[in-house]
């Protein structure tokens, strides 16, 4: 198996000490949360990596909602994690993030339900 994934990895927990920095002076919220999603994107790669996904040829993206249904292919993801998605927006801006999260969040109402 190829080793990449333990790249991605070291680079993940990287990302999330970043995050994790007190927040002063001029440091933004909106940096801090850039970095817990870069954390968590680079953790969700090395994952895919690990599974045999090429994600340079195949997931172009940074839109963690489209890695975590890809690494459902593999593993259960917990709904917690979906949850994660609306980080995507510190990284992208993307405008339907939103939009997903609420349809997961419906979806999630109608489980309890049935």
């Amino acid at each position: 198996m190829d080793d990449d994934y333990k790249i991605w990895i070291k680079r993940a927990y990287n990302s999330l000490a970043l995050a994790k920095v007190e927040k002063i002076g001029g440091i933004c919220y909106e940096d801090l949360c850039y970095n817990a999603q870069q954390a968590v994107e680079k953790g969700l790669k090395a994952l895919l990596i690990y599974y045999g996904e090429n994600i340079l040829r195949n997931l172009k993206t940074h839109d963690l909602f489209v890695l975590l249904k890809n690494l459902e292919t593999y593993v259960e993801v917990p709904d917690g994690m979906i949850d994660a998605a609306v980080l995507t927006e510190y990284a992208a801006g993307t405008s339907n993030v939103r939009e997903r999260s609420r349809d997961h969040e419906q979806n999630k109402t109608n489980k309890k339900e049935c």
